[in-house]
């Protein structure tokens, strides 16, 4: 990147600021919420519905990445099974 002249990204891959990981996150909300609608009819339904959707995406939705269950399920049984450190 110096070699080129090119600011690097912040954010490192699998951090909080990974660009692909907000991209992708934020795919699923839009596609997910507004489901073909191209805007919200004001500020307090958008948090609403954004608000009710994190929920649902955090305690009921079914991830890949944590054997089909909810995060939080997945959380609470994956901490419950770990042992404690030397």
């Amino acid at each position: 990147c110096r070699k080129l002249g090119v600011t690097q990204s912040m954010g490192a891959v699998g951090s909080s600021a990974d660009n692909a990981l907000a991209e992708s996150f934020n795919a699923t909300m839009k596609r997910e919420v507004l489901q073909d609608a191209a805007c919200w009819s004001d500020e307090l339904t958008c948090r609403r519905q954004v608000f009710r959707w994190l929920v649902r995406y955090n305690t009921k939705r079914r991830h890949s990445w944590c054997r089909y269950t909810p995060p939080v399920a997945f959380e609470t049984g994956y901490t419950a099974t770990l042992r404690p450190a030397a």
